[in-house]
């Protein structure tokens, strides 16, 4: 179950960083910031959950990579940022490291 509340907390997390883009930095579409907010805490809740089972050495770069691949995919897909080649095979070094990390913590 730990690495389903991670990979919840992983999901969530794309969404907060991608509301954070929309609301200008929670400046902007106070309804959307809210959300945003409500997103970054449940975020940590299920990111909290998931480490009373695996170890902080596994889970939080995991977390973090989740998020980093998916802001980063989604912004290349949803906001037009620049897809060339060194940043996409950046993000595939973030996927490889994140697999690695799953496949030696068992």
């Amino acid at each position: 179950m730990a690495w389903v509340h991670l990979l919840i907390a992983g999901a969530i997390e794309i969404g907060w960083a991608l509301g954070l883009k929309y609301t200008e930095g929670l400046s902007k579409h106070l309804g959307l910031s809210i959300l945003t907010v409500l997103g970054m805490v449940l975020s940590y809740v299920f990111l909290a959950l998931a480490l009373r089972t695996l170890p902080v050495s596994v889970a939080y770069p995991v977390w973090t990579g989740m998020g980093a691949v998916g802001a980063a995919l989604l912004g290349m897909w949803l906001l037009g940022e620049p897809r060339d080649l060194a940043r996409v095979a950046c993000v595939g070094l973030i996927i490889t490291g994140v697999v690695g990390l799953k496949l030696l913590s068992g």
